[in-house]
């Protein structure tokens, strides 16, 4: 495997994030090799907090990974190229609880040296060390406007962030 990813210090990618998330997703992976979900997501962020680097994920309360999140103090984000869009797209849109996401879409789990998980066919991961945790609250949002269109069930999000403690790239 270490053929395959190389250390990289994450201040000195040249990736644009804003793609990185809206147009490519990301995978957020957490559990142990034995057992584990994963998620699609395309919002979140990554920025310098409490001088540390940071990435800030939002899970919805009815989503399969969140109990995974809640219960490690790792997990990981795994970015894919373009050639595997339609097994984000099916992670996304299958429940860990129904379906075997990994035998459906021939992901290849790789352990982390923290005992997370990522996936051989990413071309970039992130490992990441849980800091904070809340959740979205209506009453803070300033206007309505967010609240109406985006929770139209009232199921807020929670928020993670998160300690970016290693990043791997591929080769």
């Amino acid at each position: 495997m270490k053929d395959l990813f190389s250390p990289v210090i994450v201040k000195s990618l040249t990736r644009n994030i804003f793609s990185l998330l809206d147009d490519e997703w990301m995978l957020i992976t957490a559990g142990d090799i034995k057992y584990f979900n994963t998620m699609t997501a395309s919002w979140g962020g990554f920025g310098i907090l409490w001088n540390k680097p940071v990435a800030f994920i939002f899970i919805r309360p009815q989503r399969y990974t969140l109990g995974f999140v809640d219960n490690r103090d790792y997990f990981t984000l795994s970015f894919f190229n373009e050639q595997f869009r339609d097994i984000l797209n099916f992670c996304g849109s299958r429940s860990g609880k129904e379906v075997d996401k990994i035998a459906e879409t021939g992901l290849k789990p790789v352990e982390t040296d923290n005992g997370g998980v990522f996936f051989e066919q990413a071309s970039l991961m992130m490992e990441c060390r849980k800091l904070y945790t809340d959740n979205i609250k209506p009453e803070n949002f300033s206007t309505n406007e967010i609240d109406k269109k985006i929770y139209k069930n009232k199921d807020y999000h929670y928020m993670f962030v998160a300690e970016i403690t290693k990043c791997l790239k591929r080769n």
